[in-house]
């Protein structure tokens, strides 16, 4: 086994590691708060979505299992993997509430119904999705490639200098998603809304997010600063600066109005139409997966060329 190859495979146990590590510490804490008595959460009742009680126990011990099986498995299994993200995804989703907790202080302000159990519990829930992701992600590499050092695969059009059809068709579904989204709101009128300040930060935020971050990670624009901005003019963009909002908020959307557009299957949840929250939900859904997919199609673009292999 060459040297690189072996850095890979110590790479995964330590990942492998760390999940089993997670789900016995945070699967602990669910396991007490099932048997025993969980603390109070205020208005919403619970720390997370959908996945309380034996339901959120069930996911960190799938979670250790999938990462012991994904260390283990040496070739390329397609539902061991579909599997693993499908618990990642849950794991997304079950904290969803995180996501308007952080825009929350981005604007420096918590809301009066912050509680920081909860908060540090869903930001728990999310570290071991992040860790299986990670653990998931490496085991794709690892079983589908044939490079020791880079584990990349040899696939026609791999690497490619201008986005795919498909990305700029999901980027152009974002900016659709939010415009749907903001005209849905015209209809019902803006009263009640423009008169907080969090929410009206937190739409300027969103018509950023769902207009410049998608054409960005399309365009020529969002690789090398344009000539209008002063001192950066010319200069290659961080891949980060776009790739940690670009998966990050889409993640977060599609968990956060994904678990919406499950509640309300169930009842109405705002003193909105029934009919604006399903247009406006799945308006979000529709940006969400278009900022993971044009993402996708960048992290691939702009990646660096592997040393060893060239890909």
């Amino acid at each position: 086994m060459t040297t690189s190859a072996s850095i890979v495979r110590r790479t995964g146990h330590g990942l492998t590691y760390a999940v089993l590590g997670w789900a016995v510490a945070y699967g602990g804490v669910r396991l007490a708060w099932t048997i025993g008595e969980a603390p109070e959460f205020g208005q919403f009742g619970s720390d997370l979505l959908g996945f309380t009680g034996w339901r959120s126990v069930a996911l960190c011990v799938a979670a250790g299992a999938l990462a012991v099986a994904l260390d283990r498995v040496e070739t390329w299994r397609p539902a061991l993997a579909g599997v693993a993200w499908t618990v990642a995804g849950a794991l997304i989703a079950a904290a969803a509430i995180l996501l308007p907790e952080l825009v929350g202080f981005l604007l420096f302000t918590v809301g009066p119904y912050f509680d920081p159990v909860a908060f540090a519990s869903r930001l728990g829930c999310v570290s071991g999705a992040v860790l299986l992701s990670l653990a998931t992600a490496h085991h794709q590499r690892r079983t589908r490639g044939d490079c020791p050092d880079c584990c990349r695969t040899v696939r026609p059009g791999l690497r490619r200098s201008t986005p795919a059809r498909w990305a700029r068709w999901a980027a152009y579904a974002a900016v659709a998603g939010l415009v749907t989204r903001f005209a849905a709101q015209v209809v019902v009128g803006f009263d009640g809304l423009t008169q907080d300040a969090s929410v009206i930060g937190l739409e300027i935020g969103l018509l950023l997010a769902g207009v410049l971050l998608p054409l960005a990670l399309v365009h020529r624009w969002g690789e090398i600063w344009p000539g209008w901005v002063p001192l950066l003019a010319g200069r290659t963009i961080p891949r980060l600066l776009l790739l940690v909002p670009g998966f990050g908020l889409g993640a977060g959307i599609v968990a956060y109005f994904g678990m919406g557009l499950v509640q309300l299957t169930s009842g109405s949840i705002s003193q909105f139409s029934d009919t604006f929250l399903w247009v406006a939900m799945s308006a979000y859904c529709i940006l969400g997966l278009g900022l993971i997919s044009a993402s996708s199609d960048y992290h691939l673009r702009t990646r660096a060329a592997c040393r060893a292999c060239g890909r």
